[in-house]
């Protein structure tokens, strides 16, 4: 075996357990959801996205920024969205400035459900950081996620964009 072998193995045996934690959170996460507020883990996930828009320049997410956001395809989104639109969660409506670009915005029961389901997400989330980090391979990688700056990590954060609550148009 050569040093190149080597580190790849060490970079193979990295990614697994980076997606072995990551399963691990989202599976946890997705029952305490689905249990207490008839949620899956990517609805949250559009939902408290979309709660953070504002109304200034870059405020309004395109729907590939939305779909880059949650971790889904274009087409995953848009179908996303059409269902929690459907439940009364989502509006949509055509950008003022430019009748090309839909918007989407959390409704009234959208915002209610979201601050409902938060306190679940944070302990589902908690719950499983704690259980994971028991693992040798995991711990070093719960450290990582709870040494995390907030704000770190996020699309928009990375577009050096402001993240804030609106409520949506009337």
């Amino acid at each position: 075996m050569t040093a190149t072998d080597s580190a790849l193995t060490g970079l193979a045996q990295g990614w697994c357990a980076l997606s072995l934690l990551h399963g691990r959170i989202e599976a946890h996460i997705e029952r305490a959801l689905q249990a207490g507020h008839g949620l899956s883990v990517r609805e949250y996930s559009l939902l408290d996205v979309l709660s953070r828009q504002h109304s200034g320049p870059g405020g309004h997410l395109r729907m590939h920024q939305v779909a880059e956001s949650v971790v889904l395809s274009q087409s995953a989104t848009t179908r996303l969205v059409s269902r929690l639109e459907d439940r009364g969660l989502l509006n949509r409506y055509i950008c003022d400035t430019d009748r090309r670009g839909i918007y989407t915005d959390v409704s009234g029961a959208g915002l209610a459900l979201l601050a409902e389901a938060r306190p679940t997400n944070d302990t589902a989330l908690r719950e499983a950081l704690t259980e994971a980090a028991r693992t040798p391979e995991l711990a070093p990688l719960v450290a990582a996620v709870e040494n995390t700056p907030a704000g770190e990590g996020t699309p928009r954060a990375q577009d050096g964009q402001e993240r804030s609550r609106t409520a949506p148009p009337a």
